[in-house]
Parts: C-alpha cells; sequence; structure tokens
C-alpha cells in the first residue's frame, strides 16, 4: 500500500475542516488589514457628473457667421440635345451610298436619295393640264364679251319694240319675242361668267396637281434636319424604303444637355439661369446654365427635373454620360464647425451646446449645409456665437461653464 495517497487524503480533510470549523478567522486572513465597506442603498440616486451648481472646464470656438453659397447637388446624366429618327415619307428603291454612323452632317446634306421611277412622266402630266386649264381663260372671257353684246343688242330691240306698240305700229306679240330675246340674252352671259369661273378652278386644281408632283419628287431626296453626328448608317443600296422607314438617326451634341432631378425641399433653390458645375464620371468638369425646371413632380419619386444647357463644340461629352450636377444658389450665413462639435438633444434634435452670455451652457438647433475636409457648415445659428468643441457631452443647459476658446473663425 502505498503512502502518499493516505498523506494527501489527511491533508485534504484538515484543509476543509478548518474552512468550515475556523471560517471567520480564514475570511479576515485574506481580506488583510481591515477596510471600511461602504453599502450603498439601491434607492440612493447616484450623483450627477455636472449639475448646475458645478463649474466645468470646456473648450469653446467663438465662430463668426460668413456668407456661403448654398449649392444644391443633383446627380444625373447627360442628353444629347436633339435626337431624331429621319424617316421616309415615301416609298422607292435607295440610288444614293451609304454615310457610315459617326460621321458629321451639315443641316440640309444628303442622307438618302430614292428613284424617281415615274413622277416625273407624273409632273410633266401635271403640268400639260395647267397649261389645259389656262388656255380655257381667254376663251372663257371671249364668250363673256359675246354674251354683253346680245344682251345689249336684245335690250335695245325691246325698246324700239315697245316704242312701236305705244304708236300702235307693231303688235304685242313682237314686244313680248323681243323682251324673251333680251332674257335668253342675260341667261348666256350668267352661263359664260359661269364658264369663267369654271376656268379658274381648273387653274387651281391643275396647279395643285403641279404642287403635289413637285413635292412627290421632293420627297425623294431625304436631308438632315440639323447639323449633327450620324448615330447610325443610312439606309444601305438598294432598299426598298418605305413611308415612315428609318433613313438614318441623327444626334446633336453641341449644346450637351445635362438632366438631373431636384427633391421638392430643395425645388426653392434652384432658379432657371443659375449657374451651374458639373463633373462627369471621368472626372471632367464642364460648366453651363440651367435652361428648364419643370413646376410638376414626378408622381413616383416626388422630384422635379431639371435641364442644364453646356457648350459642346468638340463633343467631348456624350450623352448617357453619368454626371454631379452642383447648382449654385443665393447665399447663406453659416458656422464653420467641427464635426465632432455636434450633438443631440434630449428629444434627438441635431444641434450644438454654446456658452450663453451668463457662461452657462445652451443648447441650440442647426441645419447642416454641407460637409468639407475643413469641418460642417451649419446654420440657424446667431452670427456671432461661442460653441464649445470639446466637453458638450458632459454638461447640460444652465449648467456653469468655464470656456477656454480656441482660434476665433470668420
Amino acid at each position: 500500500m502505498k503512502i502518499i495517497p493516505i498523506i494527501t487524503a489527511i491533508l485534504v480533510a484538515a484543509i476543509l475542516g478548518l474552512l468550515v470549523l475556523q471560517r471567520d478567522r480564514v475570511l479576515a486572513f485574506a481580506k488583510g488589514p481591515d477596510t471600511d465597506i461602504t453599502v450603498v442603498d439601491p434607492a440612493t440616486p447616484a450623483p450627477e457628473v455636472a449639475t448646475r451648481d458645478h463649474i466645468v472646464r470646456v473648450v469653446a470656438l467663438a465662430s463668426t457667421a460668413r456668407n456661403i453659397d448654398s449649392a444644391v447637388i443633383l446627380r444625373g446624366r447627360t442628353e444629347a440635345a436633339r435626337q431624331v429618327n429621319v424617316s421616309g415619307e415615301t416609298s422607292g428603291l435607295i440610288i444614293s451610298e451609304p454615310i457610315h454612323k459617326g460621321a458629321y452632317v451639315a443641316q440640309g446634306d444628303t442622307l438618302c436619295e430614292l428613284a424617281p421611277g415615274t413622277r416625273i412622266a407624273s409632273l410633266a402630266e401635271a403640268r400639260a393640264r395647267l397649261a389645259e386649264a389656262r388656255g380655257r381663260v381667254p376663251e372663257a372671257a371671249a364668250a363673256i364679251a359675246e354674251a354683253q353684246a346680245r344682251l345689249r343688242e336684245a335690250n335695245i330691240n325691246v325698246e324700239n319694240a315697245r316704242r312701236l306698240n305705244e304708236r300702235g305700229v307693231s303688235s304685242e306679240t313682237q314686244l313680248i319675242s323681243a323682251e324673251a330675246a333680251s332674257e335668253a340674252a342675260l341667261a348666256g352671259l350668267q352661263r359664260a361668267q359661269s364658264g369663267t369661273a369654271s376656268a379658274q378652278a381648273g387653274i387651281e386644281a391643275a396647279s395643285a396637281g403641279v404642287a403635289a408632283a413637285e413635292a412627290e419628287i421632293d420627297r425623294l431626296t431625304i436631308h438632315a434636319p440639323f447639323s449633327g453626328l450620324l448615330e447610325t448608317d443610312t439606309a444601305e443600296l438598294g432598299t426598298l424604303m418605305q413611308p415612315g422607314a428609318s433613313c438614318a438617326t441623327i444626334v446633336q451634341l453641341d449644346p450637351i444637355k445635362l438632366v438631373g432631378f431636384v427633391p421638392e425641399t430643395d425645388v426653392a433653390k434652384v432658379t432657371v439661369g443659375a449657374m451651374t458645375r458639373a463633373t462627369l464620371a471621368t472626372g471632367a468638369e464642364i460648366t453651363g446654365q440651367v435652361t428648364f425646371l419643370s413646376r410638376s413632380a414626378d408622381e413616383t419619386t416626388r422630384t422635379f427635373r431639371v435641364e442644364v444647357e453646356v457648350p459642346n463644340a468638340d463633343s467631348k461629352v456624350s450623352a448617357g454620360q453619368t454626371v454631379e450636377i452642383v447648382v449654385a444658389s443665393d447665399g447663406r450665413n453659416a458656422h464653420l464647425i467641427p464635426q465632432s462639435s455636434l450633438t443631440l438633444n434630449d428629444e434627438g434634435a441635431l444641434g450644438v451646446r454654446t456658452v450663453a452670455a451668463d457662461s452657462t451652457a445652451l443648447f441650440m438647433p442647426v441645419t447642416m449645409l454641407t460637409d468639407t475636409v475643413d469641418g460642417v457648415w451649419v446654420a440657424d445659428l446667431p452670427d456671432r456665437v461661442n460653441i464649445i468643441t470639446i466637453g458638450q457631452e458632459f454638461v447640460i443647459d444652465g449648467v456653469t461653464v468655464e470656456p477656454t476658446y480656441t482660434a476665433v473663425k470668420g
């Protein structure tokens, strides 16, 4: 039998007996020298870090308001000033060589040309009808002159027959016959005048036919409506063009149009004519002017469309690029403060704690305008104010503070 396990068991039993029988002496020995222990009543509130009776040292900034541009920042895209799908108005085979996309075309340049077909003959026929209609005019004028002469002759015969009848030389039948001849001459004059009107109508109809034939021939050549770049190739040689079929798509990139959407909270800050600065995704910066501000909000996003016109003579800016637009607006007084000096009050309002005239802390709500490397610009503060920048989280309204001022801003 081994003696070591027996000795170990005896020592453990002795220690346990000592802990049970001499517990108080063991605990006193473990605590060392006597130490005062204060028992705190849970109902007693903890003392405040800073109360109205204490003076708290803080660091403050003596700030003076400055007038800054309260610019509105929009994110949008670039769009072509104009983009048109040039279509044909008549049918025919394309007889012109195609112009490849990307080419520059000036206003009035030929994009597509169609075969005339029978249109030249139709124009000649219309012109012949016009000449024929004009030839009827002298004939109608001569008929009027002849009818007028017959009417004068018939009227003279009526007068002679009336005088002879009054003298009893001629009979009543002769007078009636003369009057009937006069009425027939008057009817002939009216027919001649109607013939003249018909001849004039024939001229107008023939002229309209000529104009229609000429317009149909003009439609054979499709011109560029404005100067710009071809977005697609023009129609291929030999293609059968139908009315409404596309000849080419042309875009105008000078000036380029920037399109953004301003939220309803900032729409009052944007005005037509305001100067803008825009940054493309490539980092290039361009400047322009607001040319349009929508007066009706988008029903889904509740934002207002803004359009900016930017010169783009070299066409370096393409349509569809992402752009950040900064729209200048009327200046506003603001303070530049460290971002760390911003705090929240008990209601959750964003603001700063300031040093009042009686050297007590006072919370003031602010509106943050913009964030910069040097700090944040805030508004809705007095023109001159002492802002607590260090220690604002350890004071409440009414607490007396002893500020140490940093360099004056302004």
